[in-house]
């Protein structure tokens, strides 16, 4: 009797493994979608036409991580790199989202900012006339609460940002196909 129970495990084992493997071979799999051709890619200097100081440092710095997190592209210099992303950030708008009261609801304060980030981005390849990826719109959003000091906070939202408008653009450059 232990005899035909090993074995009956031994099949269901060996039916499993057989089943697996013919699952596995249905065409499906993990990976880039990325065009084939293109393996690396380069971030160009972020150009800012807003007040906000340091957001093109930033969202750089973003694109940068977000690129590597993703994996589809090897972040290399603008010499070595299959193609080349152009970004400009065009706008940055912050709006009280809610409000507190004090005085007897007489006096109103915000207590919580948004802020919105645009970006335009383009990707090319060095040599050719036509841009890989036309010019694209991303966003980025954040919300954050003054708990101190109100310029702190405010950059850790422009930070937040423009870490969301990144994973966007990545997001849109690596499935743009």
């Amino acid at each position: 009797m232990k005899r035909f129970c090993q074995r009956t495990r031994l099949a269901r084992a060996a039916l499993f493994a057989m089943l697996a493997c013919t699952l596995h071979s249905c065409g499906y799999h993990v990976g880039s979608i990325m065009h084939p051709q293109v393996k690396s890619i380069a971030i160009a200097p972020v150009k800012n036409d807003t007040v906000e100081p340091d957001v093109s440092a930033w969202l750089r710095q973003s694109l940068a991580e977000q690129f590597e997190f993703d994996g589809s592209l090897k972040v290399k210099s603008m010499e070595e790199a299959d193609c080349i992303l152009y970004a400009r950030v065009s706008e940055v708008k912050t709006t009280a989202t809610s409000y507190s009261s004090f005085d007897g609801n007489q006096t109103f304060s915000p207590a919580e900012f948004g802020l919105a980030l645009t970006v335009e981005y383009t990707v090319i390849i060095p040599g050719r006339a036509q841009p890989l990826i036309e010019t694209r719109e991303v966003g980025g959003d954040a919300k954050y609460q003054v708990a101190v000091d109100h310029n702190i906070a405010r950059r850790r939202g422009v930070q937040q940002a423009c870490r969301e408008a990144a994973r966007e653009a990545v997001i849109y450059v690596v499935e743009a196909w």
